[in-house]
This record gives structure tokens, sequence and C-alpha cells, in this order.
């Protein structure tokens, strides 16, 4: 009896370690918010492309994920946007990172021993103004910035760096060649915490005391004015809208979804809101009522 008991404390042990998806491996940013997020005591599964992170959620082979989103420098990442409601993901969750990126290669290795650079794009394009002065320096496009790192440090390769995180230098014992040569010191992430969902029409949201943000999804009717008329409810309903991004609908030439991120400082003004777009036959999706994670 004593085994068994001891055995099913074990599985709930197990049990309550969240498994959380990423982009890219230990070390990469998705990792970092992972474990600002959710606390360290968490099992990855680490995916070299996005298009493999709601897949897994679909199956349940993951709780959660982590997914980049947007970022101060580059902007948003539209096929994130894409991926969320092509899959009815949940978004339940925020969080803003500031990003710093370093340049490591091996140890011993200098500036003038670097002939290339590995890198994610976005890790390349946010450090662009610093490449300019190195023009010798050929920079080659990668999955991830710390799978690069890892890379380096475990086959070895001379003359090459990364453009990685402070944690993927300790993780892969590389050493720092430059810190923080992003263009703009100010760089930061937005990721979203998703989980898997269905579609959430605005009278079925129920909204805890604890969030006061909303994403939502609305396609405009092709009469003039119809992004305006639904901008200007929210206006009068007093909703203060943090970000709206369009996106074209693929299989309808020149028509385009909105992404809408709002503040929600009264409920019953947000739900009627949602009530009179939906009304007007917007095709409105909640893709998600959360805490709003402050930017540091």
């Amino acid at each position: 009896m004593k085994s068994l008991d001891i055995n099913r404390g074990f599985f709930f042990i197990i049990k309550l370690i969240m498994k959380v998806a990423i982009q890219g491996i230990k070390g990469s940013f998705h990792h970092i918010v992972a474990e600002e997020f959710f606390g360290k005591n968490i099992d990855l599964a680490e995916c070299l492309t996005f298009t493999e992170i709601p897949v897994l959620l679909k199956n349940d082979k993951v709780d959660t994920a982590i997914m980049a989103i947007e970022n101060s420098i580059a902007g948003a990442i539209l096929p994130n946007y894409a991926l969320i409601d092509e899959y009815n993901l949940s978004i339940e969750g925020e969080f803003y990172l500031n990003i710093h990126h370093h340049l490591m290669a091996l140890k011993g290795q200098k500036l003038e021993d670097i002939k290339e650079v590995w890198s994610h794009p976005m890790a390349l394009l946010q450090c662009r103004k610093f490449f300019r002065n190195h023009p010798n320096i050929k920079l080659i496009e990668e999955t991830d910035t710390a799978e690069v790192a890892k890379r380096i440090n475990d086959q070895q390769i001379k003359g090459v760096a990364a453009i990685a995180s402070k944690k993927a230098s300790e993780l892969y014992d590389l050493e720092v060649i430059r810190d923080d040569i992003q263009t703009v010191k100010n760089n930061s992430t937005r990721f979203f915490v998703l989980k898997k969902g269905e579609n959430t029409p605005y009278h079925k949201s129920k909204i805890g005391h604890d969030k006061n943000k909303s994403s939502i999804k609305f396609i405009t009717n092709h009469n003039k004015g119809s992004l305006a008329e639904v901008l200007d409810i929210f206006a009068k309903h007093e909703i203060n809208l943090t970000k709206i991004q369009s996106m074209p609908i693929i299989d309808e030439p020149w028509s385009y979804a909105f992404f809408i991120d709002l503040i929600i400082d009264d409920f019953t003004l947000y739900k009627n809101a949602l009530h009179l777009i939906d009304k007007k036959g917007s095709s409105l999706k909640i893709l998600g009522e959360y805490q709003q994670n402050k930017m540091l």
C-alpha cells in the first residue's frame, strides 16, 4: 500500500510540471520568457519553426506555448497571427522581454577572427547597423539563435560567431566578443502565452477581475466606412485600443482581417461594444482575454 501511495505521489508531481512549447532551444529568448512566466520547473518542447507549435497544442502534446508576436524594431510577425487564427489558439497571457543581442564565439576568438555570423533573420535585422561597420563579415540566416551557439560549441567551429542571448553563451560555453550589438538599445519583443482553444463568440466571454486586456479579430463587410464604424464603436464605449493590425485574407483578394488589442476598464462597456460589432456582421472572434503585461 505504501508503495502504491508513493507511486501516486510521484505521478502527481510529474503532472504538476508543465510542458511548454517554444520556438528554438534552451538559451533562446523563447526559453527565457517561458522561465520568466512559468518558473524554471518546466518541461520544454523545442521547435525550430513556429509552425510546429500549434500542431503540438492541437494534438495535446504540450500544455501551453510561447510565441513571439511583435518586436519594437521589426514590427509584427504576421505569419504568427495567421497561425493563432488558423488553429483557434487561445491567448492566455503576454510578456514583454527586453532583447539584448550578444556576439559570441569559441573562447579565444576575437572580432577580427570572425568571417561569418550565423543567426535568426530577426536577430540579424536588429543588429544591421553594427555589421555595416564590419563589411568583411558575411551574415548567414539560420532558424534559431541559441541553436547556432550550441552548434558552434559542439563542432568547435572557428571563424564563425553567433548572435544570441547571454544565457546561450553560458549554456554553450562561448565567449562574448561584443555586448549589446542591437541597433536600438531599447529593443523589446512581445510574446503570447498560448493554449489550445476554440472560437469564442462575444457572448461567451467571461472575463475575470485579473483580466484587463483582450485580443480580437474581425472582418469588416465591403461597405465604405466599415472599419471607421467599428473603431467609432470602441471610441464611444471609451475603450482604449493599444494595437490594430491588418492582414490580407488569402482566399479573398484585397480583403483584410483586423487584429485588435484593447484595454478593458469596464467589462459592461466592452461586452456592449462587441455586441454592436457582432450585429454588423463583422465576423467577430475573441482570440483571448488576459492580464496586461507592462513593458519594462
